[in-house]
């Protein structure tokens, strides 16, 4: 799924949950969070699945996504949220361009209560302990949203 894709994909969402009783919205301003930064983010092919901001205390999913169990979007909650509350900052998770999945933390530059070392054990953390589901959430990402086919997946594998 290209950005163009992907930005049509949100709107369509967008449109459908917004109440028309004549207050004038604009997509850009309700992307925006925590002093101006674009919280879901489709650079290069990059795709955000799901993350939590501690500043705002706010926890994003990607409705694109929605398809995704139950148990594993309250799985990717708990993980993002926790994450936040041990590290501090942002914290987001993101489908690369070849359907791989990215951990990425940050936090404003004013910030002194982030701890980067904490949150770099964090990730490496995470990543140990929910290997299986990242793999898992990969393989799901490149069949259903790259069109690869899943024997050949199967055949790389091998």
């Amino acid at each position: 799924m290209g950005a163009k894709e992907f930005e049509d994909e949100y709107k369509k969402e967008f449109e459908q949950n917004i109440d028309n009783s004549g207050d004038d919205l604009h997509i850009d301003e309700m992307q925006k969070t925590n002093k101006g930064r674009v919280f879901e983010e489709n650079a290069g092919g990059r795709v955000v699945l799901c993350g939590a901001n501690a500043y705002e205390q706010k926890y994003y999913f990607n409705p694109v996504f929605k398809q995704i169990p139950e148990s594993i979007k309250k799985e990717l909650n708990i993980i993002s949220v926790l994450f936040t509350q041990e590290a501090g900052g942002i914290f987001t998770i993101v489908f690369e361009e070849d359907g791989s999945i990215s951990i990425e933390t940050n936090a404003d530059e004013e910030d002194i209560t982030y701890d980067e070392i904490t949150a770099g054990l964090l990730v490496s953390e995470v990543r140990r302990k929910r290997q299986d589901l990242f793999e898992a959430l990969g393989l799901y990402y490149r069949i259903y949203v790259l069109h690869e086919n899943p024997a050949d997946i199967l055949a790389d594998e091998d």
